[in-house]
């Protein structure tokens, strides 16, 4: 099998400005506080300069602006120094406005379709296959929305005069289908097109460029990288970030100022992380491929998992999620998986360690049936062990 190669048509100074930026992006103001990192900011509650003072910037934050100074705080629930940085640094990587953070990915999801909802266009149309959360959430209709599953060249025909949202996810979770974002864009027209990024991370993608009006990450993964802090944040215009930050105040969705801290931290290895961790994928995709006990991997770098050549054009690369399908099923499925000594049998993704789980059984097992992933298939996160023990693993769960 051939792996098409990362980058071709792009212009290598991009990466290499974004290398910089995910270094020093958020941290503007750290030699004016005369500091090298961050402070961590904990506080619950901040001295008001006065009532009429106090009042002023309480509703200023409750209503989705932002602080004149460091006397308008307030109160963590409404705004933090720390989430603040963060939400400044994704947002400078996703080459966007601003952005939000809340304490997970899907509490950020819920607060946009929140925000949709309470703009009287609770209609989402949505192409699968998504996050199985992201999934269950529309289906169930538990936030107001009501959703038109749709082909991702057939968003046009399902859009309605109620319709808030495009939702889509590229490269998707968890068969990494890519979608044309694009085409996606044009055929919503005036609808905003959100799009999850968290496979691809701003390392490899940009939405934004693409007309993307909402950028999703769990911030969780990739961009925490390390399993140890949980948070979600969305990229966006103005209008959108103010809607969403008076949902988070409203309903208390915040991310804390710790794992901001955690995650913010994070971006700084971001690049290279991403890159290291799609180089092993590759060579595990061509070698699993090649294997007599698997049926089918399915890899964006595979020249048939990408037909129209997005990899190279709307992508800078093809990352380091894959998956393949043992014909055994369920039970192949399972004792693969459970015969992993190194690779560790988890859920979640884009860490430094590497991770297998099966989708139908777990992330995506609300999914109704017709749309849930194959028994057989597994997906597996390409963390930064060596490559060559990484597949001795393979080779033995897979024997």
């Amino acid at each position: 099998m051939t792996i098409v190669a990362a980058a071709l048509r792009f212009d290598p100074g991009t990466m290499t400005r974004l290398d910089t930026h995910a270094v020093h992006a958020g941290r503007e103001d750290l030699v004016a506080l005369g500091v090298h990192v961050p402070p961590l900011d904990l506080s619950t509650t901040y001295p008001l300069p006065s009532v009429d003072g106090g009042g002023a910037a309480y509703e200023q934050l409750a209503t989705g602006g932002r602080p004149e100074g460091v006397d308008s705080l307030v109160y963590q629930r409404l705004w933090n120094p720390n989430v603040d940085r963060f939400e400044r640094a994704v947002a400078e990587l996703e080459d966007l406005p601003g952005a939000v953070a809340f304490a997970t990915g899907m509490a950020a999801l819920s607060a946009v379709l929140v925000a949709a909802v309470a703009a009287g266009r609770p209609h989402v149309v949505a192409v699968r296959p998504l996050y199985g959360g992201t999934d269950h959430v529309l289906a169930t209709g538990l936030l107001g929305t009501r959703v038109t599953w749709a082909r991702a060249d057939r968003i046009a025909e399902a859009i309605e005069p109620e319709t808030g949202l495009v939702v889509v996810e590229t490269p998707a979770n968890p068969t990494v289908d890519l979608v044309d974002l694009d085409a996606v864009v044009a055929q919503a027209g005036e609808v905003p097109v959100l799009v999850d990024n968290t496979f691809a991370t701003p390392v490899l993608q940009r939405p934004g460029a693409h007309g993307a009006a909402l950028v999703l990450h769990s911030a969780t993964k990739f961009m925490g990288g390390h399993g140890d802090a949980m948070g979600g944040v969305v990229a966006a215009g103005e209008a959108w970030q103010v809607r969403l930050r008076q949902v988070r105040a409203l309903t208390g969705g915040l991310l804390h100022p710790r794992a901001a801290y955690d995650l913010h931290r994070g971006l700084q290895t971001l690049p290279l992380r991403v890159r290291a961790q799609q180089e092993s994928a590759a060579v595990l995709a061509g070698r699993l491929a090649e294997h007599p006990a698997v049926a089918r991997v399915l890899y964006p770098g595979l020249k048939e998992c990408d037909p129209t050549g997005l990899v190279g054009t709307q992508m800078s690369g093809p990352g380091s999620l894959l998956a393949f399908e043992l014909p055994g099923g369920h039970a192949a499925a399972a004792r693969t998986a459970q015969a992993c000594r190194l690779i560790t049998h988890a859920v979640s993704l884009g860490g430094v360690d590497t991770l297998i789980q099966h989708p139908a059984g777990l992330t995506h097992r609300p999914v109704e049936a017709a749309a849930r992933p194959g028994e057989g298939l597994l997906r597996l996160s390409v963390g930064l062990e060596d490559v060559e023990d990484l597949w001795a693993d393979l080779e033995h769960a897979l024997h």
